[in-house]
């Protein structure tokens, strides 16, 4: 039983690393290696040995220095040692494995890869296995207390957070522990702890409440992660007492390295800073004249001495935006505001960009911020928390959303791609950054198979040419082992599930269209005459947003070619984001033949009835896995019927009365 613990603190409790990690270890492992991860191998040696008895046959796992003495083929060690610590090469000669690391972390994840079953034949040959990103970091958005708008984790669909109960640190941490435990085996390497919208309590964690931070840092560290903390901008002014946060001003300047020293005194492998300002009503340099350059660079060099790195979100836009002015866009944002500061941030600022422009909707286009800063660390930040994707109610397999954004290239065919312009260069690395979905509920994520997303994302920063499909495969069998049906019925389930949540909610890349403030559900008008500049516009003649350089907002000239001119035309546009980029006529024609209209009756109305067929095929797995998971996810798809039915009738009546024409199958609209 891989998942539904019945207390906290149980071997099962362990997700993926469970039995079936166990029944993978084999059973006679000689360990020839020195560093601190060593104890962290055979500490989980130990409690998978408790679980199973392993597999046939033997591992042999070494370090670099041990497989040089014990007269391995120089050859393979040497690539091994220029792919970097965090990589580790396999050898796979029938039953018997043969593991080497380059350093402690790498040593760690080819454990973990052995227990997840990720070895892969090699036919007696090397493999060496390297991270394509080097920065692969988790965002918690965990407050401290209970908030009294967002709760305890903001956009957190997983119960209360791991770390804090009542305003302080958790007593027992062993959830930490294990969690930390998950995320080494899928080779995340960073973890900010909490809400990057400070709140003054949250804010103590940089001072006087350290103390709770370095106990965390304890324990990730056992797993090679390494942890920061999401800071104000304003601190100097609401910790320190000071009477301005201005990025120039001196005495500023000393508080802000005063405060890093104190943290690397206690925690000398802290990571550093994440920041959002001037955003959403957050502090930031604006309030002092400066930009974003100058507020980051503050920090930046504060941590420079320690080797420490700030994070800056580039989600900064207006949320005070005047609905009646179209040619404000809050798609041009981050763009307008980061691409003129390229080539002026720190070496140790990263700035973290949204993969889309917008925020993290369902579907959207690539940001063209990440193409648009070549002198800039970058890293993507993506949301495994599913705030506009189902709230981790849904059944909603992320990966081949994120896998499609990564693989994008910024140009012709042979163009980098997202995933390899934001992976730099090894003298200056940025990486993938994305905000987490897990929570104290006994499941994790919530929703049993909402744990698939987390693994994924994980996969990605490490492979993003990995295929969604094989990693699905391999969550599976992680999880639940080699039951054929198993392996069947989730297959059918997740594989295709954004695209199928995707068919019911907002159409052809439009996006929210969603209940303002905790926005679960449909309201198709809720954000339309608000500040926060989210519209669809519709009215009588028809829908979309005209982002064009001839009519527009000019957004799509912010584009390379040939996505400038393919975005622009409406021969080319794609459909599944026409109405991003275009206003168009209910009548106008898509690539598939139908109008635009027909297309939002008929996929509301066909992703309802696919929706329905979700539930008696889970039935089948009654008795093939957990009760207690059985049961959950029931629940949960029962919610996705009820909400998916919500949303199908409230689209299809909405537009019918926008536009006054029927559906030509004659299906009833309300």
């Amino acid at each position: 039983m891989t998942f539904a613990p019945t207390t906290p603190t149980t071997v099962n409790d362990l997700a993926w690393l469970g039995e079936h990690a166990a029944s993978r270890l084999p059973r006679d492992l000689q360990l020839t290696a020195d560093g601190p991860l060593v104890a962290t191998i055979d500490a989980e040696v130990a409690r998978l040995r408790t679980l199973a008895a392993g597999a046939p046959g033997s591992l042999a796992v070494r370090d670099l220095p041990s497989a040089r003495n014990e007269g391995t083929d120089a050859a393979p060690l040497d690539e091994l040692a220029r792919a970097g610590a965090e990589a580790y090469a396999l050898r796979t000669r029938g039953e018997h494995l043969e593991l080497i690391g380059a350093g402690d972390r790498g040593l760690l994840y080819g454990f973990y890869a052995v227990t997840l079953g990720l070895t892969g034949a090699t036919g007696g040959e090397w493999r060496i296995h390297a991270p394509a990103q080097s920065i692969r970091m988790l965002d918690h958005w965990d407050n401290m207390s209970v908030h009294p708008v967002m709760g305890q984790v903001e956009r957190g669909y997983a119960g209360g957070s791991l770390f804090f109960d009542n305003g302080e640190l958790r007593e027992d941490l062993t959830r930490v522990e294990h969690y930390a435990r998950l995320l080494a085996s899928i080779g995340i390497n960073r973890v900010a702890l909490n809400n990057v919208n400070v709140h003054a309590l949250e804010a103590t964690l940089l001072t006087t409440r350290l103390p709770q931070v370095e106990r965390l840092a304890e324990i990730f560290r056992a797993q090679g992660i390494s942890v920061l903390l999401s800071v104000s901008f304003n601190a100097p002014i609401v910790l320190g007492g000071l009477e301005t946060s201005d990025p120039l001003d001196a005495e500023v300047q000393d508080w802000w390295s005063a405060a890093a020293d104190a943290v690397y005194a206690r925690i000398p492998d802290f990571g550093g800073f994440v920041v959002k300002a001037d955003s959403e009503g957050q502090p930031g340099p604006f309030a002092c004249g400066r930009d974003h350059a100058d507020g980051a660079n503050l920090l930046a060099r504060a941590l420079a001495p320690h080797r420490g790195e700030v994070f800056w979100r580039a989600f900064v836009y207006d949320h005070h935006q005047d609905w009646r002015d179209r040619s404000t866009d809050r798609a041009r944002a981050a763009h307008d505001h980061f691409s003129p500061l390229d080539g002026r941030f720190d070496d140790n600022v990263i700035v973290q960009v949204k993969h889309g422009p917008l925020d993290f909707q369902t579907r959207e286009a690539v940001s063209p911020v990440i193409g648009a800063m070549p002198r800039t660390r970058l890293a993507v930040e993506l949301q495994v928390t599913q705030e506009y994707t189902g709230q981790q109610k849904h059944v909603c397999y992320l990966a081949p959303w994120w896998s499609e954004n990564l693989s994008f290239p910024f140009g012709p065919e042979g163009s980098p791609t997202v995933a390899q312009i934001v992976a730099g260069t090894t003298e200056r690395p940025g990486g993938v950054v994305a905000v987490s979905n897990v929570g104290a509920d006994e499941f994790w994520t919530g929703h049993p198979l909402a744990q698939a997303n987390l693994f994924a994302l994980g996969r990605l920063a490490w492979g993003p040419g990995l295929a969604p499909e094989r990693i699905l495969e391999e969550w599976i069998e992680a999880s639940f082992g080699a039951d054929p049906l198993v392996g069947e019925v989730l297959n059918e389930l997740m594989a295709h599930s954004w695209q199928l949540y995707e068919s019911y909610t907002a159409p052809l890349g439009v996006g929210f269209m969603v209940r303002p403030g905790h926005h679960y559900g449909p309201d198709v008008d809720g954000y339309e005459y608000t500040p926060w500049g989210t519209y669809h516009f519709a009215d009588r003649d028809g829908i979309g947003v005209d982002r064009t350089v001839a009519t527009g907002t000019g957004f799509i000239g912010l584009y390379p070619e040939p996505w400038a001119s393919l975005y622009e035309s409406l021969e080319t546009c794609p459909d599944e984001l026409l109405l991003f980029f275009h206003h168009v006529p209910y009548t106008h024609r898509l690539h598939s033949g139908k109008t635009v209209i027909q297309h939002i009756y008929d996929s509301r109305a066909d992703g309802y009835e696919r929706v329905l067929a979700l539930r008696p095929r889970w039935e089948q797995l009654d008795g093939r896995v957990p009760a207690a998971l059985h049961e959950r996810v029931t629940t949960l798809l029962q919610e996705q019927e009820r909400s998916a039915e919500e949303w199908r009738d409230q689209l299809r009546a909405y537009f019918f009365r926008a536009s006054g024409i029927a559906d030509e199958t004659g299906r009833r609209i309300w």
